[in-house]
């Protein structure tokens, strides 16, 4: 009988072996494929179980959490929502995250390890810390007007602090409230169909993600290769350009909006904006020198992230000498961001130092404490000290005398250079009103902001459509809020 009993002993003991190795496999090995499974609601309850932490600006949460006493029990709320949208993105229980919400979002959803000084204890209970916060760069006085200024008006608006790189202002028009798609049900699910299937792309990011011809703003890039590679060495000297000018190896001839560019210096094509000129000079300085300039702008670079992902802004590596020509005025297959264009203002602004820009200033505990500051970073110099300080001089001459006099400010010294970009088959489409602007106050050693409007209203009539007329006043105010704010 005690045979019997021992026999039984062991069958239990291996039974309760595999039961051990069960659990281990399960808890170990296998733990991972069961907490993705969707089926595994889980980890989206323990999601949601506590409020997420805020975005700040200027200090001050520009989100919040709601108690909606359902299963997944924190909503995100957001205080004004379509001002800040294109800096927070959304996040939603059934969409998902995006911009700040999703680049940050392991700090906000409290699962950064760097929340906690005991990241292991919270491994082991299975729990997580409070959600931590993301301050901003934005400064609220530049991002209203900047929004104020669009009124609604289809473009973006994009202001760089220039010395840092910081992020001051990111606007994107029309926008939209990311607070209509936090939660769950039909609701959630109509305002997401609506959105995405409104003609005017509120959800859009016209500033990050949308490319537009960026026109006459890029022949900024193109008298900076110029000076940069001595095909021109004295601003003032005549170019001996006809106008209209033939392209190359074609029969078209490229025309002036204006008048007055026929033999014009570089310095007056700048000032009035000449497309005969600046073409001439991009022929000259070549297809090589042309890309290494334009990238060295941040051009063509697929990498950019400000934590989001950006839209790489194009300039082609292979072209024709006409195409080349166009290209060099902002035309052909040249693409840029908004943000792309303040870049290339600050790029200028900064003595020819190029910053990358950011947008998350620091992330912090609950309580303050910082986890991360965002890093300044050069992505290096555009073009040399002498060529920059000449650009300042040139787009200085756009505002106080040329195309650009929208953008003036009293006891404040303003560089600008306008754009207005065709588009469309045979330029037919509503052209783009653009203007890329830096900004220092009288007596201040550096440049406060550089900034870049793009207005693409199509509403608009097409004779009323300039960079000074439709995006240089926009620009104006984004600029003196920023240097107010200092």
């Amino acid at each position: 009988m005690i045979r019997y009993i021992r026999w039984c002993a062991y069958f239990c003991a291996a039974l309760l072996v595999a039961l051990l190795v069960n659990v281990a496999r399960v808890q170990v090995w296998e733990s991972a494929a069961y907490g993705a499974n969707p089926a595994n609601k889980r980890p989206v309850i323990e999601r949601y179980a506590e409020p997420r932490g805020d975005i700040l600006v200027d200090g001050r949460p520009v989100t919040g959490s709601r108690d909606s006493g359902q299963l997944l029990r924190y909503e995100r709320t957001y205080k004004n929502g379509p001002l800040y949208a294109p800096v927070t993105g959304f996040s939603s229980q059934t969409y998902g995250t995006s911009f700040v919400e999703r680049a940050e979002d392991a700090i906000l959803s409290g699962a950064d390890p760097g929340l906690s000084a005991f990241p292991l204890w919270y491994e082991l209970s299975r729990g997580r810390p409070a959600g931590g916060n993301a301050v901003t760069t934005i400064r609220a006085a530049a991002q209203r007007a900047a929004y104020t200024g669009l009124a609604g008006k289809r473009g973006a608006v994009a202001a760089i602090e220039p010395a840092t790189g910081k992020i001051l202002a990111l606007v994107s028009s029309p926008s939209y409230d990311p607070g209509l798609l936090s939660g769950t049900g039909a609701q959630v699910k109509d305002a997401w169909a609506r959105l995405n299937a409104d003609p005017a792309k509120p959800m859009l990011n016209r500033a990050l993600r949308e490319t537009y011809p960026p026109g006459s703003t890029f022949k900024i890039v193109t008298a900076a290769a110029a000076l940069d590679a001595g095909v021109v060495t004295d601003v003032d000297a005549p170019t001996e350009t006809p106008d209209p000018y033939p392209l190359p190896g074609t029969s078209t001839l490229l025309p002036n909006a204006g008048t007055g560019c026929q033999d014009a210096s570089m310095a007056d094509a700048v000032q009035w904006s000449c497309n005969t000129v600046m073409a001439k000079i991009g022929v000259r300085v070549g297809l090589r020198g042309m890309v290494e300039a334009a990238e060295r702008f941040g051009f063509n670079d697929d990498g950019l992230r400000v934590p989001s992902w950006v839209s790489r802004s194009n300039f082609d590596t292979d072209m024709s000498q006409d195409q080349l020509a166009l290209s060099s005025i902002g035309q052909f297959n040249t693409k840029a961001t908004p943000l792309q264009m303040a870049m290339v203002a600050a790029a200028v602004a900064n003595g020819g130092e190029l910053n990358a820009p950011y947008l998350v200033e620091r992330t912090t505990q609950d309580d303050g404490d910082q986890v991360r500051r965002g890093a300044q970073r050069s992505l290096g110099r555009a073009m040399n000290p002498a060529t920059a300080i000449r650009m300042q001089q040139l787009m200085v001459k756009v505002v106080e005398g040329g195309t650009g006099r929208n953008a003036a400010i009293p006891g404040a010294v303003v560089g600008g250079k306008t754009g207005t970009a065709q588009h469309g088959v045979g330029n037919a489409g509503t052209p783009y009103a653009w203007f890329i602007a830096w900004a220092k106050a009288e007596g201040a050693p550096l440049p406060a902001v550089a900034v870049a409007v793009v207005v693409e209203d199509a509403s608009a009539d097409r004779g009323e459509i300039s960079g000074n007329l439709a995006a240089a006043p926009i620009a104006r105010a984004v600029m003196e809020a920023a240097l107010s704010a200092r």
